[in-house]
């Protein structure tokens, strides 16, 4: 049985190599569309272009985050050289920042050796661009790695999620089963308040247009009849089934597929003219409402 995707997952993988080590980190949530923000080194280039065709290959929506943490090795290729310039302007600045915090009576930390060394540009990193090359391609091969394990993730919080749906949906088949019997139960009831109805328009309808008699009569045997949204609400249940069993992303169509859920309920609300019918109604928006939350998860 084929289970719809979700679209919240988390994944991270380690790894090593040409002097770093680094960890990936994807997560996503749900999203209307596709929407993936990185967060890389700038100084690797081609990096961000490549990752963001692999997310893109294998993701068709949600709103994702991809970083990657990239630590220098000791003795690893490329060591760092100190710039005097950059390091000189780092000193001012951080000057400037403690007079301005020393006017709000503010107290900083005192900042270390690290702290300014890791400042931008203070100790250039730069490697050698076969290097560099060599690391990129690197870090994309472990990112192939990390998009497979998040998409199982998807997967197997999508199969949670399907069940979830399918119980939905057979709520909503067994409410729609309950109003149908409680549709046949009042026919005679109903019977009973057309023909009253019909006398009330019968008799007020001298001088009247004809074809507005009949209009009038048509639209109240219209408004107790309420067979057509039962079935257009049983045709919705097997279309969601349907998509709930079909390949790829199908979380707009189900999303669409729940708003005409909820409006078929709502005219079967307002046309119940039954209690007993209309607290089934209700019910449905109940179950309705519920799994709309859960198809916003849906890739």
């Amino acid at each position: 049985m084929t289970m719809p995707n979700s679209m919240t997952a988390f994944a991270a993988r380690g790894g090593q190599g040409h002097g770093h080590g680094w960890t990936w980190e994807l997560r996503g949530v749900n999203g209307k569309g596709f929407d993936l923000r990185l967060r890389l080194p700038d100084w690797l280039p081609g990096l961000e272009q490549s990752a963001r065709a692999a997310v893109q290959a294998r993701i068709a929506r949600g709103s994702l985050t991809l970083g990657v943490k990239l630590v220098r090795e000791a003795g690893g290729a490329g060591a760092a050289v100190l710039d005097p310039r950059a390091l000189d302007s780092a000193i001012v600045m951080l000057k400037q920042v403690e007079a301005a915090a020393a006017e709000h009576d503010l107290r900083l930390a005192v900042p270390t050796a690290a702290d300014i060394l890791g400042m931008r540009g203070v100790a250039d990193t730069t490697l050698p661009e076969a290097e560099t090359e060599a690391l990129v391609t690197a870090l994309l091969a472990d990112l192939d790695a990390l998009i497979d394990a998040f998409v199982t993730m998807r997967a197997a919080e999508g199969e949670a999620l399907g069940a979830v749906l399918r119980d939905h949906l057979a709520q909503i088949a067994e409410l729609i089963g309950s109003a149908a019997e409680e549709a046949e139960a009042r026919r005679g009831q109903m019977a009973e308040t057309l023909r009253t109805n019909l006398s009330r328009v019968l008799g007020n309808s001298d001088g009247a247009d004809p074809d507005r008699v009949a209009q009038e009569l048509a639209l109240i045997a219209v408004k107790a009849d309420v067979r057509e949204e039962l079935d257009r609400l049983a045709a919705h249940v097997e279309a969601a089934r349907a998509l709930l069993d079909a390949d790829g992303p199908v979380g707009r169509k189900l999303d669409f597929l729940m708003q005409e859920f909820n409006r078929e309920a709502n005219t079967l609300c307002s046309k119940s003219q039954s209690t007993p019918l209309t607290r089934i109604g209700l019910d449905l928006k109940h179950v309705i409402d519920q799994m709309r939350e859960q198809v916003q998860n849906v890739e």
